[in-house]
C-alpha cells in the first residue's frame, strides 16, 4: 500500500562491520592540512603553477650565479644587439650548446647597427665558469656563474640595451625585486586588513562606523593616481633600499580596505554562531576569538585573496616604476626594465626590450592558478 513503510525488527547486528582499509583509514584520521594538500594535487594546473612559482622564488636566491653577466656589465661593441639562438649541430655535427658571433655595419641613414649572424664564428658555452665579478647578496665577493659565453664571445639569449647590457642577465636580477615586493606588500596588507576587518567586525557600532569610513575615503580614490601621489611624495635624497621598502609599504596601504571589508563580513555572519558565543562564554578574549575560533573558519576566502593580491602588487610595482614614479636606478626591477620600452620607435626597432612584460604576465597567471587552486582544496564544503 502506498505509503506504508516496512523497518526490519531484527538488531542491528555490527559483529560482521568490515574493517577499515588502509586507504581509508589514512583519510580518516588525516589532518585538515593533509585534506587541502590532497585536494589541491587534484587540480593539475594549480599544481605546474605551484612549483612554476616555487622554482622563480628559489632561483632569486641565486641570481647572480644564474645570470651570465653581472647585473651592469656592458659591452659597448653590442648595443641593442638582437637575441643569439643556441645550437647544438654545426655543418651536422654536434658540438654542444654554442651561439654563433655576430658582425654588424652602421646604417647611416637611419643610424642603426645593422646585426648579421657569422655562421663560421661557433662560440661554445661554458657550464660553471668563472665570469664577471660581483658581490653575492651585496656581501661575498664571487665570480662563479651557471653559464658563460666563450673566451672572448658573447652570449645575449635575450639581446642587449641601449647600453649593451645583457637581457637576460637583468630580468633575472630584477625577479628579485619584482618578486619579493609582492610578498612583503601582501604582508602589510594582509596584517591591517585582518586586524582591522576583525575589529570592526566583532565590535560594530562607533568603531565599526569609523573604520568603514575610512576605508571609503581610500576606496573613493582611484588607485594609479593615489600610488603615484604618494610614490612621489617619497623624498629623492632616499636610497635606493629605502625608496624599496616606501613602495612596498605604499602598495600595502592602499591594498587593505578590500580585504577588510571581506573579513569585516564573515565576521558580522559568524559572531552570533554557537561556537563563538561558546569560546566568549569560557572567556575567551576577542583577539583569541577571532584569531583562533573565526577567521581559520573562513580561511580559504584568505588563501584565495592573498594569491590574487600579490599578482596586483606585482603589477602596483610595475606600473609606478614604468611610469618613473616608483623604483628607480640603480634597483633594477621588471617594471625599470619596461621604462626603456616606453619609446614607440625603439620597441619597433628592438623588440626584444618588451622582453620583461613576460616574466609578468606568467608570474600573474600563475599566482591566479595556484588562488583557484587552493581555494577549492581549502572550502571544507568542496
Amino acid at each position: 500500500m502506498r505509503g506504508k513503510r516496512y523497518v526490519d525488527p531484527e538488531p542491528f547486528d555490527t559483529s560482521e562491520e568490515r574493517p577499515l582499509t588502509p586507504e581509508q583509514e589514512r583519510y580518516y584520521t588525516a589532518s585538515q592540512w593533509q585534506l587541502v594538500w590532497w585536494r589541491f594535487r587534484r587540480h593539475r594546473l594549480a599544481v605546474i603553477s605551484f612549483w612554476f612559482l616555487l622554482i622563480l622564488y628559489a632561483s632569486t636566491l641565486v641570481s647572480e650565479f644564474l645570470a651570465p653577466y653581472a647585473l651592469d656589465s656592458r659591452n659597448a661593441n653590442f648595443v641593442h644587439a638582437p637575441p643569439q639562438r643556441v645550437h647544438l649541430f654545426h655543418e651536422g655535427q654536434f658540438v654542444g650548446p654554442f651561439v654563433y658571433g655576430y658582425r654588424f655595419t652602421l646604417d647611416l641613414q637611419r643610424m642603426q647597427r645593422i646585426y648579421v649572424v657569422d655562421e663560421t664564428d661557433v662560440q661554445p658555452l661554458r657550464f660553471f665558469c668563472r665570469g664577471d665579478g660581483y658581490r653575492f647578496w651585496g656581501l661575498v665577493e664571487g665570480d662563479l656563474h651557471l653559464v658563460c659565453p666563450a673566451e672572448g664571445g658573447t652570449f645575449f639569449l635575450w639581446g642587449t640595451d641601449r647600453l649593451g647590457r645583457c637581457m637576460l642577465s637583468r630580468i633575472i636580477y630584477g625577479a628579485r625585486i619584482s618578486l619579493t615586493i609582492g610578498l612583503l606588500g601582501v604582508a602589510v596588507s594582509f596584517v591591517l586588513g585582518v586586524t582591522l576587518g576583525g575589529i570592526a567586525g566583532y565590535f560594530g557600532g562607533l568603531i565599526d562606523s569609523a573604520i568603514q569610513r575610512v576605508i571609503e575615503i581610500i576606496r573613493s580614490f582611484p588607485v594609479i593616481p593615489l600610488w603615484m601621489a604618494l610614490s612621489a611624495a617619497l623624498p629623492v635624497t632616499w636610497d635606493a633600499i629605502w625608496v624599496y621598502f616606501g613602495i612596498t609599504i605604499i602598495l600595502g596601504l592602499v591594498d587593505w580596505p578590500g580585504l577588510a571589508r571581506a573579513v569585516r563580513g564573515r565576521i558580522l555572519a559568524m559572531r552570533e554562531e554557537d561556537f563563538t558565543q561558546a569560546a566568549v562564554l569560557m572567556g575567551a578574549r576577542p583577539a583569541r576569538v577571532i584569531g583562533r575560533h573565526m577567521v581559520p573558519s573562513f580561511a580559504s576566502h584568505l588563501i584565495a585573496s592573498v594569491t590574487l593580491a600579490i599578482p596586483s602588487m606585482i603589477l602596483g610595482e610595475t606600473a609606478l616604476s614604468f611610469l618613473g614614479l616608483g623604483l628607480r636606478p640603480p634597483i633594477t626591477s621588471w617594471g625599470v626594465l619596461l621604462t626603456e620600452a616606453q619609446n614607440i620607435n625603439a620597441v619597433a626597432l628592438y623588440p626584444w626590450l618588451m622582453l620583461p612584460v613576460v616574466p609578468v604576465i606568467l608570474v600573474v597567471l600563475a599566482f591566479n592558478f595556484v588562488g583557484d587552486g587552493l581555494r577549492d582544496a581549502a572550502d571544507p564544503y568542496g
